[in-house]
């Protein structure tokens, strides 16, 4: 196995071969006692280095104490005892972050206290590890995700693409500006509706492309037809700068059929992904799998939710740290967009 200590009977393999070419009995260099051994010459070289003595030489049972003595387990956990760092961890948890969120976070706010700082993999081994934190036994619920081990990841086969009729549904994707497509400037948003029980209530969901910030909508009780939809969406933006209303990015289904009665301002624009390309709204995609998570699928009857409500979820939503916005949360990033936007 790739990085195991050495053992006892390796480093009495080290001392006869130290020993005899000492004495003259044998001309074996270090390399080839490595390769005998099946260990990478660097790793003996390290051993002898730090476990000779000048007097003695190379000893294997001294130098066996002295690794177990360096080896000595367990270590004591940085989240496993009362502190500041545990403290705001924890929060943090409660609130709904991961631990990737909070370990960039600390540092992002904290880049000169060593004790604030903490890995995202120490927040995760606290969290399964009784042993490493036990943060588990203090949290309702530690990971949003609501998981109480880890599982291995797994990749996903994009949906094979089908042909549509709908010819409303144009300008495409592949005609958004540069602007749009490389998220240069804030305003430009992909949206989406999320569905209820039944598929008989639904939400929609708004993403800025740039901040990742993210509004949601209420649809009126058992109603997603195409007017329904655009009133909602022509009702949450008009709450917005009109710096911030420079496109949407939709799929092609068809509560946008309407969509040319949607006026946002002289340039808005509507553009629509290819057919069955959910892949092509990312940061609306992953919005709505982090909405999923106050809405379980299948359980949520979106009728009896009301605009109050989905908008604390999106406040809380939009006050996590992201990591690809170097772990500011959504709201600054809009706010700072909207200056650059205001004075460029």
């Amino acid at each position: 196995m790739a990085g195991r200590p050495l053992s006892l009977d390796e480093r009495l393999e080290i001392d006869r071969w130290w020993h005899a070419r000492d004495r003259g009995f044998s001309d074996e260099s270090l390399r080839a006692l490595a390769g005998r051994m099946r260990r990478c010459p660097s790793v003996i070289s390290r051993e002898v280095a730090r476990n000779r003595s000048g007097k003695f030489g190379y000893h294997a049972a001294w130098a066996q104490r002295r690794a177990d003595r360096r080896r000595k387990r367990p270590k004591p956990a940085k989240l496993a005892g009362p502190s500041l760092r545990r403290t705001m961890v924890a929060h943090w948890l409660r609130e709904g972050w991961s631990p990737q969120q909070i370990a960039g976070r600390l540092r992002r706010d904290y880049p000169d206290r060593a004790e604030l700082q903490v890995s995202h993999e120490t927040i995760y081994q606290a969290v399964y590890l009784v042993s490493r934190g036990g943060l588990r036994r203090e949290l309702d619920k530690a990971l949003r995700t609501g998981r109480t081990r880890r599982r291995p990841s797994s990749g996903r086969v994009p949906a094979e693409q089908r042909r549509t009729n709908r010819t409303w549904a144009t300008p495409r994707i592949a005609e958004r500006p540069e602007e749009v497509a490389e998220r240069l400037v804030p305003g430009h948003w992909e949206g989406d509706l999320v569905i209820g029980r039944g598929g008989k209530s639904a939400i929609v969901t708004l993403v800025e492309r740039r901040s990742r910030f993210l509004l949601l909508g209420k649809l009126p009780p058992a109603s997603r037809d195409s007017a329904a939809v655009i009133a909602t969406i022509r009702e949450r933006m008009l709450t917005l700068p009109a710096a911030l209303r420079r496109s949407l990015t939709w799929d092609q289904g068809i509560e946008m059929a309407s969509h040319a009665t949607l006026r946002l301002g002289d340039d808005f624009q509507v553009y629509f992904c290819d057919p069955h390309s959910p892949w092509q709204r990312p940061s609306n995609e992953n919005a709505n799998g982090l909405i999923r998570e106050y809405f379980p699928k299948g359980v949520t009857d979106f009728d009896t939710v009301e605009q109050d409500y989905l908008d604390l979820v999106a406040d809380k939503l939009n006050a996590r740290p992201r990591a690809v916005l170097d772990f500011m949360t959504p709201s600054e990033a809009l706010n700072a967009g909207l200056v650059v936007a205001s004075t460029g």
